[in-house]
């Protein structure tokens, strides 16, 4: 016996992360309970957005076009390269930084356990824009992941072959966080990666 509408609609919302059956079965509930015509609104916007937004050709990004917008732009320093696992670490630079490069997203990092190796992760193109030879330095902005960690000792070997200088984002002790509260990992990271102090 083939499922009802609603048991597929509860099935179907819970591909987003998060959300369990019970956080399914509410939000299904509200959907035909109060918002039927914003639910056919996200029905057609998702439809729409899922048939037209692909990947840059340069950055991996998501974008509506063939070229995303950073890309695109003339005012952005194609010597510094960022390379971040998703467009939402991608989004948190932009926000939170002054950064004026440009991006490489890798929409994932090496996992061969999921088997997700260099090539699902656009690593072969990422080594054709290194040997361009615009790019000066790549910083490598991974998550602090064993996954990560891997990750980025690959895009590092990976820059140092096409003589880039490969840096990574600093990880430690938060500003305005107090040693006493700071998890054991963080802050053995943090202290075997100090600097010294600038004048």
């Amino acid at each position: 016996m083939s499922a009802s509408l609603l048991e597929q609609l509860i099935e179907a919302l819970k591909v987003l992360p998060g959300v369990g059956p019970k956080s399914a079965q509410r939000m299904a509930y509200h959907l035909l309970e109060r918002e039927r015509e914003r639910g056919l609104q996200l029905a057609g916007v998702l439809a729409e957005a899922l048939d037209r937004i692909g990947h840059c050709a340069q950055c991996r990004d998501f974008t509506e076009g063939e070229v995303c917008a950073i890309c695109a732009s003339a005012s952005r320093d194609r010597q510094l390269l960022c390379v971040v696992e998703s467009p939402a670490d991608r989004l948190a630079i932009e926000q939170a930084t002054g950064y004026r490069g440009v991006y490489f997203i890798l929409q994932g990092r090496l996992s061969p356990l999921d088997g997700v190796g260099p090539r699902e992760l656009g690593l072969d193109k990422l080594a054709e824009r290194l040997a361009a030879g615009e790019v000066v330095e790549m910083i490598i902005a991974t998550n602090p992941t064993v996954e990560g960690e891997a990750t980025a000792h690959y895009l590092a070997q990976l820059a140092r072959q096409h003589g880039v200088k490969p840096s990574r984002l600093a990880h430690g002790v938060p500003l305005g966080g107090e040693l006493e509260y700071v998890d054991r990992g963080t802050l053995s990271h943090a202290f075997g990666t100090r600097s010294e102090m600038p004048l």
